[in-house]
């Protein structure tokens, strides 16, 4: 699954993370499986659409579960999810949240479970 795979032809051209890849800090490789976690996000959206606020965000803290996971990576690499990221992170989160028609999504509430 790559990112032209999304159906939504802004989020099929957004550049997620953009802001982690143009610093060194992030190794690429691992802002890579950060932006796959984010195309998982917007394929599972468009595959099945959540119905509700609350079924968004079922899908959006299981995806920041995975950003939790990432950043153990992140720092065995010495880079974290810092708050340079974090801003990055959430923003796509809420950029996701807002072009699938959720404009009364929460930011916190769309990243609530994330451990960075």
């Amino acid at each position: 699954m790559t990112q032209s795979d999304i159906k939504n032809e802004k989020l099929s051209k957004h550049p997620f993370l953009e802001g982690m890849y143009s610093d060194s800090y992030f190794p690429d490789s691992i802002v890579d499986k950060g932006k796959r976690i984010l195309v998982e996000l917007c394929l599972q959206i468009e595959n099945k659409p959540p119905n509700n606020l609350e079924e968004l965000y079922k899908l959006t803290h299981a995806a920041t579960e995975k950003f939790n996971e990432l950043d153990e990576e992140f720092n065995d690499n010495d880079s974290e999810i810092e708050t340079v990221a974090r801003e990055i992170i959430a923003e796509d989160f809420e950029t996701i949240a807002l072009n699938y028609g959720f404009d009364n999504a929460d930011g916190e509430e769309l990243i609530e479970t994330r451990e960075w």
